[in-house]
């Protein structure tokens, strides 16, 4: 590991580095709300600059399992964080006042398909965001490490 490996690099998204400097002052994620939904707080490793990146994405939970959704509004290109995950799939998630450590695994095919309803049902502007786009919108599940 090189002094680096730890630095912590904001978004250079506006909304995004406000949303996390809100949450992490206040210290749950609770402070912030997406369209008047709740989040959750990923902390991943940058695939390129190898430096901690933080995106707060929408609260989608099942039974205690946690799906990232890499919809980037609709857009034709899948967000960042996507290819942070691919490269590095170890992540912690702060739900509220708790955070644990997952691993993000892409769903394909069947296990796509039953997510897909819950991640719509968390926040419906799922739905809208894959009619804009020719490229099918990535989900991970997360799983937790060590249970």
């Amino acid at each position: 590991m090189t002094p680096n490996d730890d630095e912590y690099a904001p978004s250079p998204t506006g909304w995004v580095r406000t949303q996390v400097e809100k949450i992490e002052a206040a210290g749950t994620t609770a402070a912030v709300k997406i369209m008047g939904r709740p989040v959750v707080l990923l902390t991943m490793r940058g695939a390129k600059s190898g430096k901690i990146r933080k995106v707060p994405l929408m609260r989608i939970e099942h039974n205690g399992l946690y799906v990232a959704v890499g919809s980037d509004g609709g857009s034709s290109k899948h967000p960042v964080w996507y290819h942070n995950l691919k490269a590095d799939p170890k992540i912690t998630l702060q739900d509220g006042e708790i955070t644990k450590e997952y691993v993000a695994r892409e769903l394909e095919g069947a296990e796509y398909d039953k997510w897909w309803p819950r991640s719509v049902a968390g926040f419906p502007q799922y739905a809208e965001y894959q009619k804009k786009t020719a490229r099918k919108i990535p989900q991970f599940l997360l799983e937790p490490v060590g249970q």
